[in-house]
């Protein structure tokens, strides 16, 4: 399990990365209801939902940070 170093909401990898089919290009497509995923400075970071990976994204280094805080 992973937290959602936004909101801190449990997170299950293993079904955000689930194929849930193939966009028309043929690459898997994942279903962002299940939770969403963005890679930066060399490393994955696990989001609730679109909404969560918005505010990480105008702002990642304030988020980690902030967690490593907590660490």
């Amino acid at each position: 399990m992973a937290l959602d170093i936004v909101c801190g909401k449990e997170l299950d990898i293993a079904a955000i990365n689930a194929t849930v089919g193939n966009v028309p290009a043929g690459a898997p497509e994942t279903d962002p209801a299940a939770g969403t995923k963005r890679f930066y400075q060399g490393k994955w970071y696990y989001f609730c939902s679109l909404a969560c990976r918005h505010r990480f994204v105008s702002t990642p280094d304030e988020y980690i940070e902030r967690e490593s805080q907590r660490a």
